[in-house]
C-alpha cells in the first residue's frame, strides 16, 4: 500500500526546539520575578509531561509550598505560559531552532509524490506557526494538510487523540498514514492510533525505550531518497504475516 499522508510532531520532530523552550521559560519566569529556574537536567525530567502549561502544573505541584500559594501559583500559569509563548516565537525568528537535517527534503519528496503532510502536536498553534514561518516561509503552514494542535484535545501525548484527530480531518485510515516523531510519549501515541511510527531522538530523549517504533533513525539526513527508504519499510511491515 501507498503511503498517502506524513503525520509531524514539531517540537524535536522537525526541529530541536526544546533548548529555546526551556530558554522561554526561564525568561518568562524572571520576567514575572518568580525566582525559577529550569536547568537542561530538569527540564529533560520535566519532558515526561507533555504540554506547556501541563509541564508548568506539573512543575507547580511539585513545589515544597503552602496550598495557598500552589493555587496562586497555578493560577498564574495562564499568564506565565503567554509571556512564555511570546519570548518563544521571537527566539525562534532569530534561528533559534532550524529544521533537523532531511526534513525538508523528506518534505519535498512527499510534495512531489501527492503524499499529503499533516501535523499532531501538543505545542499551539502559534509557535507551530512561528516555527513553519521562521523555517520554510510565511506560507509554510499552507503545505500542511490538516494541522493538529495541542488546544484541540483534552488528552495530550501519549494518548491518541490527537493522531485521531488528524486522522479524522485528514479522512484517512491509520494504516495508510506514518507518524513521525522523537520521544516515547510520542510514539506511544501513535502507535495507540494504529500508525506505523518513525522515531528521530534527540539528545533530550535518545535514552528513551523505542522498541516498539517500526523504524528509528538518528535523522533522515544519512538517506537519500527518504521518501522512497520509508515506503520501502512501510510496504515489509505491511506484508509482514
Amino acid at each position: 500500500m501507498r503511503i498517502e499522508a506524513l503525520i509531524f510532531d514539531v517540537d524535536g520532530t522537525l526541529a530541536d526546539t526544546e533548548e529555546a523552550h526551556r530558554q522561554a521559560f526561564n525568561a518568562a519566569f524572571e520576567h514575572h520575578r518568580l525566582g525559577w529556574h529550569w536547568s537542561s537536567a530538569q527540564y529533560a525530567r520535566l519532558l515526561a509531561t507533555a504540554g506547556g502549561k501541563e509541564r508548568l502544573r506539573a512543575y507547580v505541584d511539585s513545589l515544597p509550598v503552602w496550598p495557598t500559594e500552589r493555587r496562586l501559583l497555578t493560577a498564574r500559569i495562564p499568564e506565565i505560559h503567554q509571556a512564555k509563548t511570546a519570548i518563544y516565537a521571537r527566539l525562534i525568528e532569530q534561528g533559534a531552532a532550524p529544521l533537523r537535517e532531511g526534513i525538508e527534503r523528506l518534505i519535498e519528496a512527499a510534495e512531489r509524490a501527492g503524499v499529503r503532510l499533516a501535523i499532531a502536536s501538543t505545542t499551539t498553534l502559534a509557535n507551530i506557526e512561528a516555527l513553519l514561518r521562521a523555517a520554510l516561509g510565511d506560507r509554510a503552514i499552507r503545505r500542511f494538510t490538516v494541522v493538529g494542535a495541542g488546544d484541540e484535545v483534552l488528552r495530550k501525548k501519549p494518548a491518541p487523540d490527537i493522531y485521531q484527530f488528524v486522522l479524522r480531518e485528514l479522512r484517512l485510515p491509520a494504516a495508510r498514514c506514518v507518524a513521525l516523531e522523537d520521544s516515547l510519549l510520542g510514539l506511544e501515541a501513535a502507535k495507540a492510533a494504529g500508525l506505523f511510527t518513525v522515531v528521530t531522538p534527540t539528545r533530550w530523549t535518545k535514552g528513551e525505550n523505542f522498541a516498539a517504533a517500526d523504524w528509528t533513525l538518528p535523522s533522515f539526513a544519512s538517506c537519500e531518497r527518504p521518501l522512497e527508504e520509508l515506503q520501502t519499510r512501510f510496504t515489509a511491515v505491511e506484508t509482514c504475516p
